[in-house]
């Protein structure tokens, strides 16, 4: 029952994720998923490598991209009868030259969807390490909230820009704060911010992700946190799950907790993707994005996500 919509491989993330993108669905199907999207990143320019990918370029990133839409039709292809594969890629927003990268992956690959994300403010990377994040934290003015601000302030552009189908871990930033469990309502700037972000996502129908690898490293709740996850009930805005793992042993991670979470939130449905084969013979569910024919998006109550099937999901040491 449990659904992720979020995943890397080390096959086709490597240095950054672990493990072939086979044995990632295979150990999906054992951990009896019904939902598992395949979100390798998209190519970057080469001006936006992390330290692992220097020497890289931008070719060589879009012929990974080519190989991981050939494997992951493959594995589509073969699993179908034991889950459901939406074939997609994690959207990267670094500087506005990034909505050509975006849209050329849309328009060349047969995608199911796309999640957007904002890992750089002002071109530095904001949640590789705390080094890192003070370098983007001093560009942006010295202080996590001013940081805070500029983030959400590139989120916002690449919402307007692209209007990503399921928005990635809305509020990544917090990640390398100093407190990553602050209260985003006590900072006028961010919070009128962050609410004029999701009036955008609830304008165009975007689902935000409740993306449980911040409980897995150590936050007291997933992405994003309660007040943002209240401001967008009260937008009528969706959610669906994702784990965003990064190899096998992060699959479904934290799932105990995010279910207590969803109750104590009071979110009574979440949504879950599907690829749909023959989008023309059945009636279409929920999706309503011309970019992408074969989505199907369909929801399910939380009340039959009975906790007994999260058990299994406990957070590992």
């Amino acid at each position: 029952m449990p659904h992720s919509h979020h995943s890397h491989s080390g096959q086709f993330c490597p240095g950054h994720a672990r493990d072939s993108l086979e044995s990632i669905v295979q150990h999906a199907i054992s951990r009896q998923m019904t939902v598992f999207a395949l979100t390798e990143h998209m190519p970057r320019h080469d001006l936006d490598r992390y330290p692992e990918e220097v020497g890289t370029t931008l070719e060589q990133q879009l012929a990974n991209e080519e190989a991981y839409i050939k494997e992951a039709h493959r594995l589509r292809g073969k699993y179908k009868s034991q889950i459901q594969i939406p074939i997609g890629f994690e959207a990267e927003w670094i500087r506005p030259e990034s909505q050509e990268l975006i849209e050329a992956s849309i328009q060349k690959h047969p995608y199911d969807f796309f999640i957007g994300s904002v890992h750089h403010v002002h071109t530095v990377p904001i949640d590789y390490d705390h080094e890192v994040y003070r370098g983007a934290r001093s560009k942006a003015g010295g202080t996590d909230e001013r940081l805070f601000e500029d983030y959400f302030d590139a989120q916002y552009a690449m919402l307007k820009a692209v209007k990503p189908p399921v928005v990635g871990h809305f509020d990544l930033i917090r990640l390398k704060s100093d407190d990553p469990n602050a209260c985003f309502e006590s900072m006028q700037g961010v919070w009128s911010r962050i609410q004029r972000n999701l009036d955008l996502i609830s304008g165009y129908g975007g689902i935000l992700e409740i993306n449980s690898s911040a409980v897995r490293k150590g936050m007291h709740e997933p992405y994003p946190k309660a007040e943002i996850c209240q401001a967008a009930l009260a937008r009528k805005i969706r959610f669906c799950l994702s784990d965003d793992s990064h190899g096998i042993d992060q699959i479904a991670h934290s799932y105990g907790q995010v279910l207590q979470f969803l109750d104590k939130m009071d979110i009574r449905s979440v949504t879950f993707l599907k690829h749909c084969e023959s989008p023309g013979a059945t009636e279409k569910k929920g999706s309503t994005d011309e970019r992408f024919p074969n989505l199907q998006v369909e929801c399910l109550d939380v009340k039959e996500l009975k906790e007994t099937e999260f058990r299994r999901f406990k957070k590992t040491a």
